[in-house]
């Protein structure tokens, strides 16, 4: 038998409470990350308005960051219903997200970038590279690319040959006694350059979340500044005020 749902939540547009219902049950489990949603013509039946009704219901869901639509197949779920707490490092943050990601490392040198050390206030300009691009280990799609630029210290002046510490940056500024404490973190969207699409193996132009992240430690040194781009069929921003 075909399910219906009543709408309730009065006061509140038809599109935006079929949203809400699909919205619950996504982020509830009932329907995960991949999972096809019903057809148009099943979800007017089950929910009994009309065909542009439900088109602007699944335009309200797709807003939200949850779903994506492909014109003649049908809309699927993009949110894996998991947060990612970065504070334990990307690796295992994505790990215990459920998320099978691989790791290459592009870039581990030192570098020279004077501006960048005026705007983050240090005195040398010197600064090691850390570049980073991670896939979905199943199909290779691309997940996200990380630049991290650490302050050059006597701490991590043989990171660039040794490497990281159980290949985690993570690890390695926490084995140099480098512990963030308070940061800043800014964040938009950025249309992948043709460099950047070729490394993720997207196409250029595409629109990736960016997020610039500065740490410092608790006497106020700063430790890591790093730019993200972040798939956003991935990622999603969430505020709580």
């Amino acid at each position: 038998m075909a399910r219906r749902t009543t709408l309730s939540s009065p006061g509140t547009g038809k599109p935006e409470r079929i949203a809400t219902v699909l919205e619950h049950e996504i982020r509830s489990g009932v329907l995960g990350f991949g999972d096809r949603l019903q057809s148009e013509n099943e979800l007017v039946q089950r929910f009994s308005v009309s065909r542009n009704t439900i088109r602007k219901g699944l335009e309200e869901l797709s807003s939200r960051g949850l779903i994506t639509t492909k014109v003649g197949i049908g809309s699927f779920v993009t949110f894996d219903g998991m947060p990612v707490d970065d504070a334990v490092g990307w690796s295992r943050a994505l790990a215990n997200a459920g998320a099978n990601a691989e790791t290459r490392t592009l870039r581990l040198e030192v570098m020279q970038d004077g501006e960048l050390a005026a705007r983050l206030g240090v005195e040398s300009p010197f600064f090691i590279a850390v570049d980073r691009v991670r896939s979905n280990a199943d199909d290779g799609h691309a997940i996200s690319i990380e630049r991290s630029r650490l302050p050059l210290s006597p701490e991590l002046e043989d990171v660039p040959l040794r490497g990281l510490r159980e290949g985690s940056l993570h690890q390695t500024l926490r084995g140099a006694g480098l512990v963030p404490d308070h940061g800043e973190e800014w964040v938009d969207i950025e249309m992948l350059s043709a460099k950047d699409a070729a490394i993720l193996d997207c196409a250029p132009g595409a629109p990736f979340l960016r997020t610039r992240r500065l740490t410092r430690a608790a006497d106020g040194r700063a430790i890591e500044y790093v730019t993200s781009l972040l798939n956003p069929a991935h990622f999603a921003l969430h505020l709580e005020f």
